[in-house]
């Protein structure tokens, strides 16, 4: 802040510029609570001064113009008393100040004058009036105009001047003495005024500089340190504000999430540097698209949040948010080598997908979901068919919470062939439950749904228990195969459990393979690599599913302990073709040179069978080989088998 007057120009009097309009609205709002009092003193003292003089002086001079330099006093200080320094610009306020200032000179000149004239009528006594008259107006100014200290000065100038002038020029040596020792006192009241002006500017500027560091430190608060975006806390403000104002009209406006689709992988493959430098490019590419309209903020890790303002074309908000999975799309260069990260993003549309910050959020995180899962690389809208969704899946947490799991849920096997002895060598336990109130429910609900409301531990640890009391029953050549959500191998105490659980069963570990996606690995690759060498060292065998289908596989695959990978379904229709035969023929190459089992999956025809052994895939599983099925009929299956062996020989 620049001081609205300069040192040098107060102490010496000069009448200064008006350079700071934001101090000039401080000492308007200072200078209201004090000169409706000094107009009100001025013309307390020239009542008193006229009532002295009345007998004396011709009726002008003590009623006249008196009375109109009182009416003067009372306009202006009923002006500054409805003032509302609050409401006034910063441009406004500089003029009223300079105003004020050559208001002073003509009051002052009125004053004075007015009081010199009156000097020549009466005795000592009135004259003795007129001199405290004189000497209480220049100290009433001086402290009333403590906040302008150019009106203050000129006030002093003036009177004073004339006061000293006509003591000097009258020969009597008592006004001189009055004059003399009323100057100088006022020349301390001046030094005074001078010094406490300072302190008043000195003040602001403290006040000023702890404004400007609040506001400095309010935006760090709002700001994301790596990539320079407003962050979480800003965004969900920027959230509240936009519903606050929107609420009366209904006016829409959208929230999407974007999600970088593989920076995990590239975090854990490049290190955190390069992760960081992902992060940075991803900011500045998303402030592209800011504007006045757009808000974009990092919500945290490798999520982002935009608040479209205005959305009353829901086209166009698609649009936007689609162009920004385009550019995020955009290969980015890490030294010598280049990176893609992709982006997916879910969009909620306010007030059709919610009227709450949470439940616009929650509906933009479920679309961000869903294009995660089916429309990787897009933005996907949320819908009524989502919605429908929502509450499904609302339901069978219901169901599940209140459900008697160890009796409504069972386990069913399916078998895993070996195509060079023709027997079955391992069976893949597969969950299944019946609700009471939703009857049967697909594993992939039920086991997403356990994992969203943290029941996954208890109902893994659940059917582990039952598999592997089905499993005490299976012949010692048969191995149990069994899948680990995501969430388990994330879990130590979950691990620990799994190891107890096996030890207690009492069947050997060497039988067991416990079976994790890529998704599994991706949420804490260095803890799922402490888990799988926790469990292998019991002797548990680790297999990778649905190879092939996640982001990066052969980076985990030479990084970790397996010994088995599972090709996905999704290989098998098109496994006679060009590309499908060259994919499922590298894989098993792959295995091969790393020297796990390739296990192919999804196996339904006797084409699809014939083609994995001709590329040399040895161990298959589908509804060709067996549809999943209670461990009695298994068990009445494998019999039968083994007592058709004899014939078919």
């Amino acid at each position: 802040m620049k001081f609205i007057y300069g040192r040098r120009e107060l102490l010496s009097g000069i009448v200064p510029s008006y350079t700071d309009p934001e101090a000039c609205i401080r000492q308007i709002g200072e200078l209201q609570k004090q000169i409706p009092s000094l107009y009100a003193l001025l013309s307390v003292n020239a009542c008193a001064l006229a009532f002295t003089h009345y007998p004396l002086a011709p009726a002008w001079l003590t009623v006249g113009l008196p009375g109109a330099m009182i009416g003067l006093c009372v306009v202006r200080a009923t002006h500054w008393w409805h003032l509302r320094p609050q409401s006034i610009s910063g441009e406004e306020a500089v003029k009223r100040l300079r105003g004020t200032s050559l208001l002073t000179v003509l009051f002052s000149a009125l004053f004075v004058g007015w009081a010199m004239k009156l000097t020549s009528y009466g005795g000592p006594f009135e004259q003795g009036h007129v001199a405290i008259f004189v000497a209480i107006t220049v100290i009433a100014c001086i402290f009333c105009l403590t906040h302008l200290p150019a009106a203050a000065l000129v006030v002093t100038i003036i009177v004073m001047g004339s006061f000293l002038i006509h003591c000097f020029t009258s020969g009597n040596s008592v006004f001189i003495a009055i004059a003399l020792n009323t100057a100088f006192v006022t020349v301390v009241m001046v030094r005074i005024l001078t010094n406490n002006f300072l302190a008043f500017l000195q003040l602001l500027e403290s006040k000023a500089e702890a404004q400007r560091l609040g506001e400095e430190n309010q935006r760090l608060a709002h700001t994301d340190s790596l990539t320079g975006l407003p962050n979480r806390r800003y965004f969900f403000q920027r959230l509240d504000a936009l519903i606050a104002a929107s609420a009366t009209g209904n006016a829409a406006f959208a929230l999407a999430i974007f999600d970088l689709d593989r920076f995990k992988p590239i975090n854990d493959t490049f290190g955190h540097t390069a992760g960081d430098r992902v992060l940075e490019e991803t900011g500045r590419r998303l402030s592209a698209f800011a504007a006045d309209g757009v808000t974009i903020a990092r919500l945290g890790g490798d999520e982002f949040g935009v608040l479209i303002h205005a959305a009353d074309r829901t086209a166009d908000a698609v649009e936007l948010c689609n162009r920004i999975c385009t550019a995020l799309h955009a290969p980015i260069s890490l030294g010598e080598t280049q990176v893609v990260p992709g982006c997916s993003g879910g969009l909620a549309l306010y007030p059709s997908a919610g009227r709450a910050a949470d439940a616009l959020f929650d509906r933009a995180d479920y679309a961000l979901y869903h294009s995660k899962e089916r429309k990787r690389g897009t933005t996907t809208l949320f819908s009524q068919e989502h919605e429908d969704a929502i509450r499904a899946e609302r339901a069978v947490e219901a169901a599940l919470q209140s459900a008697d799991l160890a009796a409504e849920m069972e386990m069913h096997y399916q078998p895993i062939l070996d195509t060079v002895t023709d027997r079955i060598t391992t069976v893949e336990a597969l969950a299944r439950w019946t609700s009471p109130k939703l009857g049967r429910v697909p594993p992939d609900r039920f086991i997403a749904v356990a994992e969203r409301c943290g029941m996954i531990h208890s109902v893994t640890l659940l059917l582990l228990r039952k598999a592997l009391a089905d499993a005490a029953r299976l012949p010692d050549d048969i191995g149990l195969s069994f899948n680990l959500s995501s969430h388990d191998l994330a879990s130590p105490e979950t691990v620990i459990a799994i190891l107890a659980a096996v030890r207690q069963s009492g069947l050997d570990p060497r039988r067991i393979t416990l079976e994790l996606t890529e998704t599994a690995l991706m949420r804490d690759f260095e803890g799922a690599q402490k888990a799988i060498t926790l469990l292998r060292a019991l002797g548990i065998k680790i297999a990778l599913d649905d190879f092939g289908t996640g982001y990066s596989s052969l980076n985990y695959v030479h990084r970790l302990p397996l010994d088995r990978i599972k090709i996905d379904r999704g290989f098998m229709a098109d496994v006679e073709s060009d590309l499908g035969r060259s994919v499922v023929i590298t894989i098993l190459d792959l295995c091969q040179n790393l020297g796990l089992d390739g296990i192919a999956e999804g196996i339904e025809t006797t084409e699809q069978l014939s083609a994995v052994r001709r590329h040399g895939c040895r161990y298959v599983q589908g509804y060709l080989i067996g549809v999943p099925m209670p461990m009695t009929d298994l068990l009445g299956g494998l019999r039968r088998a083994a007592e058709a062996e004899p014939v078919s020989a």
